[in-house]
């Protein structure tokens, strides 16, 4: 059953608010001072008082309207409009983002220039090896 097909089944939406955490259910009633099976119960209740919803908000770390707003297509839309705006260079762009301020193509580039100096400079003084060791068979 899905937050799609019963949108006020408050259980579902705070099951659905703890799997997007990644939190088990034995992780959300440590942080409600309750166990396992009482969190499966409230899961599974269709409505839920105010009261316990506080309770259940806080442990969640979201605050009671999160959960009563909750719903699937909320989330999909938020993820959707977040990699939209990612590709469009929109808000996202802002100081936590992934992407280079750079062009990585430009970095390979100059370090593989820096090798190629390298070499030559490794090649240069082995020629000059091989001059000074002509000039001293040479010399005898």
């Amino acid at each position: 059953m899905s937050t799609l097909t019963k949108p006020n089944h408050m259980g579902r939406k705070i099951s659905r608010i703890r799997e997007l955490k990644d939190m088990k259910q034995e992780a959300l009633a440590q942080a409600m001072g309750t166990n396992q099976q009482a969190v499966s119960i409230l899961e599974n209740s269709e409505n839920i008082d105010d009261e316990k919803l506080k309770e259940v908000a806080k442990a969640l770390g979201v605050s009671v309207e999160a959960i009563k707003n909750f719903s699937d297509e909320g989330v999909i839309n938020y993820f959707n409009n977040i990699y939209d705006n990612d590709i469009t260079g929109g808000i996202v762009n802002a100081p936590y983002s992934n992407h280079c301020s750079f062009n990585p193509l430009d970095k390979l580039i100059e370090a593989h220039e820096q090798q190629i100096k390298l070499y030559e400079r490794l090649v240069q003084a082995e020629k000059d090896k091989v001059e000074y060791l002509e000039k001293l068979l040479k010399a005898k």
